[in-house]
């Protein structure tokens, strides 16, 4: 289909007030040379986009410049279907908002105005070198994967069975329940949260078994995955036996283990009369408190925090300890009355409606709570223990005499004991990246359940800690999120952060040098490569970041709406002012997810930019390409801003390693401006978050107050 341009300007929300829209739509008709010219009072309205569609019927428009408000509002607004292509002009918050507005005598300023026909020229030339998108298109399988046959992996199971989803799940055991199988009895899920509840495991391995959408693999393991979503092959060992399984996507709920009790010598786990809380439920399940010897136990000391938050074992809280000594207290005096339980803590962690748990047990009269450090544990000759706890709240050292004293250690991840649960014909390895505490990587911060491997989700205990109740949730979380993988695969979309996205990386191997950056600097592993090193992508894993377009240093990567080419373009649209105009020039690339919001929130609350800026959005400061850098210089452009979202080990990319990587590539063309006598100080990285809108127009200025030091950029026009 002949591609038809149609530029729209929105004279609503004070545009009119700082812009003469006429004007701009003369632009776009002389300068732009688009065939179609309009401006209305509100875009967004339905007369706005009736407008829209009647041109779209009547004149042939098929690529619609939007000049008004920012890409994040109004998307659905603005879908006038997927044979069509819209670009967002936001001169709303880049201009209108943000610069001078007319003055007393309803005169527009110049600048003002400048900066509005120039956005203007940008977009236009924007969607003059862009593509439609289309759909990915593969043999999609709508069957899900779960590993692991806890409480996690049977929510799962059964959440996306009662959504009419086929489930696999696999159990290395002959049974399924897991850990809390065989727990006596549960925290409180419900209201009023004052006692411990029945062990209900038992009936939702019931349920799972009763469910015919729910295939059970008892005493199975996963032997690999290979493939990408929708299209997962699945080879399992049941027995002896491989099964092969055509799988959409896969949820690893393999659950954690207790902390190993017996690392923590400085707690007399070496005593006869010292076991860990895991020893301690199966104790109380049995209905028998005792000590070694035989002898019922009246005096029970919990030793909080065993192991946690110490940098010698486990450097983070497990967020479950507390409720569980609660509830394993409440064992003692259920089954022995004249018993008495002490637990020994340094805080006394219960969120939410666990307060009222807390509570109960704190007002029964046998129950002892004392805050303090436990700075020894020693066996009597009778075999008792002697718990010695500093700092207390008295300020003053106590000996606590214990008959069996019970250690409260933490959660670690099935992760940590070396089997691989998943075995991914990945390049990048048979499992999921870990982070610091040698969990899985899991919970970006704005995405809880996505890990790296695009169509595989981790839930429950073996991503964090967390007890039952969370995991159920955590559970149906994932299970909508494994469902909607399956559907956008299925629809030739991409599935996370960018849902719905039809783009996808394009390769023109016939230039490709095998240089392998962008195997290697993929985040996702989307890529492997053939015979000869070339990339060869899994397009169904692909996150549509741009970072493999960054990586290249050739520029053969390219998607439909974002490439090195689309970039140049937008630079050359307009004409870059002289270096005697003293007008400094600063192009600023904000990433989509971080700084675009940035400026949003800095429109939204009128603070005025610097007029020098033009802002150009990137997926991700990932898809950095050093091409960018020379053409911005050769294009007059005084100085580059690049901003993101911040880098290392509490990264808050969207993409994981984008800024990181962005910062990486700076580093070395910076060497490269420094040798050409360019000050390097010209082109700087920024991290900056939402809230830090306020402070977004002093860092621009004092760039831009750097840059009049240094003068104009030399290489203008060459």
């Amino acid at each position: 289909m002949e591609s038809k341009i149609g530029v729209y300007i929105c004279s609503g929300c004070d545009i009119e007030q700082a812009l003469d829209v006429e004007e701009l739509s003369k632009v776009a008709t002389k300068e732009c040379k688009v065939p179609v010219s309009k401006t209305h009072p509100f875009l967004c309205s339905e007369e706005g986009v009736q407008l829209l569609k009647e041109d779209q019927k009547n004149e042939g428009v098929n690529r619609f410049v939007i000049a008004a408000c920012s890409q994040r509002y109004h998307e659905a607004t603005f879908d006038l279907g997927e044979e069509n292509i819209i670009v967002r002009a936001p001169i709303r918050e880049y201009v209108a908002w943000t610069q001078k507005t007319r003055d007393e005598s309803g005169k527009v300023d110049e600048d003002t105005q400048l900066a509005g026909e120039e956005y203007i020229q940008m977009y236009t030339a924007k969607i003059k070198k862009q593509g439609i998108p289309e759909p990915y298109e593969q043999d999609t399988s709508k069957n899900i994967l779960v590993i692991g046959g806890g409480v996690s992996g049977m929510t799962a199971a059964l959440e996306a069975a009662n959504a009419r989803y086929s489930v696999n799940l696999v159990e290395k055991e002959d049974h399924l329940g897991g850990f809390c199988l065989d727990e006596h009895k549960l925290i409180p899920s419900q209201s009023p949260f004052r006692e411990p509840e029945i062990n209900t495991v038992s009936a939702i391995v019931s349920e799972v078994a009763k469910n015919e959408l729910v295939t059970v693999h008892a005493s199975s393991f996963v032997v690999s995955i290979s493939g990408q979503p929708g299209e997962f092959k699945v080879k399992l060992n049941q027995n002896g036996k491989i099964k092969e399984l055509n799988i959409g996507a896969v949820i690893m709920a393999t659950g954690s283990n207790p902390y190993d009790a017996g690392k923590l010598t400085k707690f007399g786990i070496k005593h006869d009369n010292v076991i860990s809380s895991a020893e301690f439920e199966q104790m109380a399940k049995s209905g028998e408190i005792k000590c070694k010897d035989g002898k019922p136990a009246s005096n029970i000391g919990f030793i909080q925090c065993a192991g946690s938050r110490d940098s010698e074992h486990l450097s983070y809280c497990s967020g479950t300890c507390c409720m569980d000594s609660l509830k394993q207290a409440a064992y003692i005096r259920e089954q022995n009355p004249d018993a008495k339980a002490h637990i020994i803590y340094r805080d006394i962690r219960t969120p939410g409606l666990y307060e009222e748990f807390y509570r109960s047990i704190q007002d029964d009269p046998g129950v002892f709570l004392t805050q303090g450090d436990v700075v020894g544990v020693n066996e009597n000759d009778d075999k008792s223990i002697a718990i010695e706890v500093d700092n207390t709240i008295f300020g003053e050292p106590v000996k606590l005499e214990m008959d069996l004293v019970v250690l409260a250690v933490g959660q670690v991840p099935s992760t940590l004991n070396g089997d691989s649960a998943l075995n991914l014909e990945y390049r990048q390895g048979p499992d999921l990246p870990e982070l610091k505490y040698g969990y899985p990587d899991s919970h970006f911060i704005c995405f809880p359940y996505e890990t790296r491997r695009t169509g595989i989700y981790a839930v429950g205990s073996v991503r964090q800690p967390m007890d039952i109740n969370d995991a159920k949730l955590d559970a149906t979380g994932a299970a909508l999120k494994a469902i909607q993988s399956m559907e956008l695969t299925d629809k030739g979309k991409t599935v996370h952060p960018r849902a719905g996205d039809l783009t996808f990386p394009e390769f023109n191997l016939s230039r490709c040098t095998s240089c392998k950056r962008c195997t290697e600097e993929c985040p996702f592993g989307v890529l492997e490569e053939d015979a000869r090193g070339m990339p060869l992508p899994n397009p169904a894993r692909c996150r549509s970041c741009g970072i493999c377009m960054g990586s290249c240093p050739v520029q053969i990567i390219s998607f439909k709406d974002s490439s090195p080419n689309i970039f140049k373009e937008m630079m050359t649209s307009y004409e870059m002012p002289d270096e005697f105009e003293e007008k400094p020039r600063i192009l600023v690339f904000a990433c989509e997810n971080d700084a675009l919001p940035v400026f949003d929130m800095a429109a939204m609350n009128r603070l005025k930019i610097n007029t020098s800026v033009r802002i150009m959005p990137m997926r991700c400061l990932g898809g950095l390409n050093l091409v960018y850098v020379n053409d911005a210089l050769s294009c007059g452009y005084d100085g580059i801003m690049f901003m993101g979202c911040a880098y290392g080990d509490d990264y808050q990319c969207h993409f994981v390693k984008g800024s990181e990587l962005a910062n990486t590539r700076l580093l070395k063309v910076q060497e490269t401006i420094n040798r050409l006598n360019l000050e390097p100080e010209r082109i700087k990285q920024f991290a900056i978050s939402m809230n830090d809108y306020e402070s977004l127009p002093k860092l621009i200025d004092d760039f831009a107050e750097d840059l009049e030091d240094f003068g104009p950029n030399p290489f203008k026009g060459m």
